[in-house]
This record gives structure tokens, sequence and C-alpha cells, in this order.
């Protein structure tokens, strides 16, 4: 028994599909099934962070289901920080190189469309000539000089029996829904990384204040072993100990104000600024309200919020199509066209009426039979990359159980920290009046103050970096739960399955 070449059964198989129920070779993509797991951490989250007796020490409460607005860093109700938001998102030029990494998917994606229809051509030459004359004249005038012009109309169309012109498409529109989704990361990265630079600045104006009113008090604690010197209460040891203190505590402020510029540069970088530029807005934290409902969702609808595992989705998508194409590529190719043409001596007369014009109908078939194995090295590249983008899609959910997981450990604990850094706070100024008292009645020395000095400005800035925290933590929550891009829509009701949609198609956003 003859045995058939591997290439013309799939062939066969392939034209059988293709004729009866016009599919495409290569595999139908599904998105990968929802993890099963109804929570980010093996034991049960808290109901409900504690709270402390300060600033932004309020108790925060988990919400299951809760949907995320779509600018969500309004929660901290802070309209400089929602203007420079805005701001940042109109000039940041990560956003514009995102936006125009963007239009070029989206335009690949239409010019591969394009392949599905066919292609009509349209030419004219023209050409000036002169026989022999040992030949007869070649025109019936008996001009051996004489011009020759044509006109001609083509028209082809590649038939896409195997759908491989279709998985091409579908590649490509899977990559621009890519682009589209690591521009949704790119603004969700900008706005976290805005949020937290004011927070940050808000705390090291917050820990420049702290120092500084430590430095008052030692300043205080100095004068007052000064009167005591003067009356012979107190050692010059003890002075100059003080005078140490006070100058290594002031040596701390350079550092602060340092890193205080620094963060402000990098807003005016943010907000697509040069550092001549800085932001007018300026942040405290008495300007940062701590929200006191945070979304949870769940992991099944995580992983359709967040952009970074709908971007890997996209490109497990495309790749899956890729192997259509690849193995499209194997099968016999066809064509069809057709051509009218006219010729005429004269220019004029190219398009008279009466001209004959020569018409051809064609089509053609292409089958490669040896290419050393070509073709079959791609579609096995192929499938091993839609392999490599499971692996990349899967280790993208993974990180993102991390992130989910991770901020809301630090939700609870920096809560904790929190109160026992207020806790701290008062227990060191108390400990420090006492000891200032007892050295303004000569009851005790330097060192009891200093180190109470110590303590209580350690304790003050634990405290001012506690808050921080708390607000920095809301948003990693925010930006681990997806941000809000997919209530940009009018009506705002949350989709299971969200499309990400090109800025010019959105409604309301603003951008």
């Amino acid at each position: 028994m003859t045995k058939v070449p591997g290439w013309l059964r799939l062939s066969l198989a392939a034209m059988l599909c293709a004729g009866a129920t016009a599919c495409a070779v290569g595999p139908d993509f599904k998105p990968p099934p929802p993890p099963e797991d109804k929570g980010y951490l093996p034991d049960a989250l808290l109901a409900r962070t504690v709270s402390a007796d300060v600033l932004g020490g309020e108790a925060q409460r988990f919400v299951s289901g809760l949907d995320i607005p779509q600018d969500w860093w309004s929660v901290y109700r802070s309209k400089p920080l929602d203007d420079l938001v805005a701001r940042s998102i109109r000039a940041n030029p990560d956003i514009k190189a995102a936006l125009a990494a963007l239009r070029i998917a989206q335009q690949n994606a239409r010019a591969q469309r394009a392949a599905l229809f066919p292609t009509v051509s349209v030419g004219a030459t023209g050409m000036q000539s002169q026989a022999p004359l040992v030949l007869s004249a070649p025109t019936a005038d008996g001009n051996y000089i004489f011009g020759l012009f044509t006109a001609f109309l083509n028209v082809s169309y590649v038939l896409d029996v195997f759908g491989g012109v279709r998985r091409q498409g579908e590649s490509m529109q899977a990559q621009a829904e890519q682009q589209c989704f690591l521009l949704e990361a790119a603004y969700l990265s900008l706005a976290s990384n805005v949020v937290v630079a004011a927070i940050t600045e808000a705390s090291l104006r917050a820990q420049l204040d702290a120092t500084r009113q430590s430095i008052e008090l030692q300043k205080r604690t100095l004068g007052l072993l000064d009167r005591q010197l003067a009356l012979g209460q107190a050692a010059l040891a003890d002075v100059a100990t003080q005078r140490a203190a006070l100058a290594q505590t002031e040596a701390g402020l350079p550092g602060l104000e340092k890193q205080l510029a620094q963060q402000r540069h990098l807003l005016a970088s943010l907000a697509g600024q040069t550092t001549a530029n800085l932001p007018g807005e300026t942040f405290e934290l008495a300007s940062l309200q701590l929200p006191t409902d945070l979304p949870v969702s769940l992991p099944s609808r995580m992983v359709e919020q967040r952009p970074d595992i709908r971007a890997a989705e996209a490109n497990l998508h495309a790749a899956s199509a890729a192997i259509g194409v690849a193995i499209a590529a194997q099968l016999p190719q066809f064509n069809i066209g057709t051509s009218v043409s006219g010729q005429s001596l004269a220019l004029d007369t190219l398009f008279s009426p009466d001209l004959g014009l020569t018409s051809a109908v064609g089509g053609g078939v292409l089958q490669t039979l040896l290419d050393g194995g070509a073709l079959q090295a791609r579609t096995r590249a192929a499938r091993a990359a839609y392999d490599q983008a499971q692996a990349q899609y899967r280790s993208t959910v993974l990180q993102s159980f991390r992130n989910v997981a991770d901020t809301l450990r630090a939700l609870e604990l920096d809560a904790v920290a929190l109160r026992v850094a207020v806790d701290a706070e008062k227990a060191a100024a108390l400990s420090l009046q006492i000891a200032r008292g007892r050295l303004a009645a000569g009851d005790a020395g330097v060192l009891m103050v200093l180190t109470a000095e110590l303590t209580h400005q350690q304790a003050v800035l634990a405290r001012v970096q506690a808050q921080a925290n708390r607000l920095a933590d809301t948003a990693a929550l925010y930006q681990a739960l997806g941000g809000g891009w997919w209530n940009r829509e009018a009506g705002g009701a949350p989709a299971r399955r969200a499309e990400c949609k090109p800025p010019a198609e959105r409604q309301g956003s603003g951008r």
C-alpha cells in the first residue's frame, strides 16, 4: 500500500474542514481558567485593621467585592494630588510612548486584516519605438516610428482556504490588545508612583518638622545647662555633651532635606517637567485622608482586572494564533486573479470605447515539497513560543497573588505598628518631660536627659513613618488589584470581562 505523504493528508483534512465549516487550522484560543482560590492568604483575612489615636490612625475595613473607582487616587481626598496625577497622565513621556506603541500595533492589525480582501491595481505605460526599415512597417499607416500606450487593471486575491491569513490577523489583533493593556499598566504605574512620591514627600516634611522640634527641645536643655553652669550647678562636661548631641541632631537635617529635594525632582519628572519646573503642589500628611473602606477583589475577579495579567493573556492569544499561521504555511497556497488591458498608438484614443480590450482570468496553487524542514521547524518553534507565553502568564498570575498578599499583610501589620509607635511616642514624651523636670531641679544628670531626648526623637520619627506607610499601603492595594480602568465607561457597572478600549474610543476618560 502506498504511503500518503503527511503534508498531503494534512492538506486534504484541512480542505475538508475549510469547505465544510470555514474553519482555520491551528488551535482556537480559550482564555486560561481563573484560579479556584477564594483568598490570597492561608488564613482568614481580618475584617478590619486596628486603630490608633492619631491622624491617619483610623481602622480600615476590608470589603469583599467593593469596586474600585476609575480615579482611585481620589480616595485620599486631596485636590492637589488629583491635579498632579491628571497632569502627569497628560504629560508623562512614558505614557506618550505607550500610546504610540498602541497606535503602531493597531495599524499593523488593520494592515493584516486588509489581506482578506482583493488587491486592485491600475497602471499605464508608454513607449516610443522605431522598427528597422528592412522589415515591414508595424503600423497600418506604414510608419516605422510609432508610440504604444497601454493601460491595465489587475485584480488578485489570495484564497484563505486554511485560515492562515485569518490566524495572522487574529495574532496581530491580540498583539494590539496586549499593547492596550500595557498602556493601562503604564497609567496605573504612573498614578501609583505619583501617589507614593507625594506620600513620601509628606512623610519627609513631617520628619523635618519633628527633627526641628527635637532641635528646639535640645536647645532649651542646652540653655538650662548653660544657666546652671553659670551658677556652678552643672559641670562643663555636661554642657559639652549636650552641645554634641544637639550638633548630631542638626546633622540629620541635610540628609532629610536632600531626600525631600529628590522627591520633588521625582514628581517633576513624573509630571513630564524638567527639574527646573517643580510642581506647584506640596504635600503634608494632614492633607491626605486615609480611606476607611478598602476593596478586596476575589482572585477570579482580580485576574480580570490587572492589566499585566490581561496583557500576558493577550500575548498567549497571539502565540496560539501563530501556531495556526505556521501550520497554514505548510499547506497549499491558492490564488486567483484577473487583468484587463488596452493598447493604442495614440494617447487620446487609449480610453476610446471602440478600442478592443484584452482580458485574462487565472489562478494558481503552490505547495512546498522540499525546504529542508524549515516549515516544520517554524511550526515547532510556534508551539514552543506558545508554551513560553503560557509559562509567562502563569508567572504573572503568581506574582499578582504575591503582590496582593504582601499588601494585605502590610495593611494589617502597619496598622499595628502605628498603634505601637503612638504608644511609644506618648511614653517617650512623658519620660522626656520627667527627665527635663528632674534636670531643672538638679535631681538628674545630663545623660538621663540625652537618653530621653534621643528616645523621643526616634519615637516621633517612627510614628511619622508608620503614618506614611499606611497611606502607601493603601495605594499599593489599589495598584495590586488593577486600579479601576474598567470603570471609565459611563454607567460604572463593572464587567466580568471588561475589554480594553483605545483612548479614542473611551467616553468621559478625560485622557
